[in-house]
């Protein structure tokens, strides 16, 4: 939700009115739900063998798969209702967006680093909402392109290797289970290099980040989100630097605080211009 909101906040140049902001604070949410619906109908035969999940309610019947399919659509649509009220640019994009969401959870079975696909998932949200800002009534590909710069898709890529840093440390929580079942993820295809690649993925996205944050126009206090942001990535090294589960979930956990960093700080730059 937060690379959304600064993106939601970059396209309308400070605060794009509530009906944007609830349109996106909520189609996170039942998006998110959407997608773990459809995960863990996916992994139900993996999770009984991995510690974290083998409690989870599909795995161990407490819910149905049709159930549980039948959640994820209703989330879906009332999802997909929130982007009707918006113009037809973000609609198109939406499709795009289900069909990454719909594609994480078997890309674990064939490609080295799933992580990559969930980026990709998780911040889709950041052209959509270039495209309710500014986007016109056309329904063209050529309207997409008017109304998302090339800048907004590096927003993308920058967002993804957050991502990458974040899901990483969360697959190294797993890393022993995984291997015994067969489950390809970035922590495995890493291997002693995970907690400096990790750091080095934290680097590449503060560093874009900052860059294209100018390049929009931002300023000091831009940056000093950034900065602030740099300095809990260390403190997430520390927590990850010897592997244990316990402080790589943690780390996992509080890269929440991350993102909301650099979302307040694009939001009171944008506020104090």
């Amino acid at each position: 939700m937060w690379p959304t909101l600064s993106a939601l906040w970059i396209a309308g140049d400070g605060f794009p009115g509530w009906h944007l902001v609830a349109v996106f604070v909520l189609g996170t949410v039942l998006m998110r739900s959407a997608g773990c619906c459809i995960n863990d109908v996916a992994d139900r035969d993996f999770d009984r063998h991995v510690k974290r999940t083998a409690q989870r309610p599909v795995t161990t019947g407490a819910i149905g798969v049709r159930e549980a399919l039948t959640l994820g659509a209703a989330l879906a649509l009332a999802a997909f209702g929130l982007v009707l009220t918006t113009n037809p640019p973000t609609i198109l994009l939406s499709f795009a967006a289900l069909a990454v969401t719909l594609a994480y959870p078997y890309a674990k079975r064939l490609v080295s680093m799933p992580q990559a696909v969930l980026g990709v998932a998780f911040s889709f949200g950041i052209p959509m909402a270039f495209a309710a800002a500014l986007g016109g009534r056309e329904w063209s590909l050529a309207a997409i392109g008017a109304a998302v710069p090339p800048a907004a898709w590096l927003l993308l890529v920058s967002n993804l290797l957050w991502v990458l840093a974040y899901d990483t440390v969360y697959a190294m929580v797993d890393r022993d289970d995984d291997l015994k079942i067969g489950m390809k993820t970035s922590a495995i295809t890493l291997g002693r290099f995970d907690v400096v690649a990790v750091m080095a993925f934290h680097a590449l996205h503060l560093a874009s980040w900052a860059v294209l944050g100018r390049w929009f126009g931002l300023g000091g206090w831009f940056l000093a989100g950034v900065a602030l942001a740099a300095l809990q990535a260390l403190w997430y090294f520390r927590l990850i630097r010897s592997r244990e589960r316990q402080g790589c979930f943690r780390a996992f956990r509080a890269n929440h605080w991350l993102g909301l960093t650099l979302f307040a700080g694009t939001a009171l730059d944008l506020a104090l211009r």
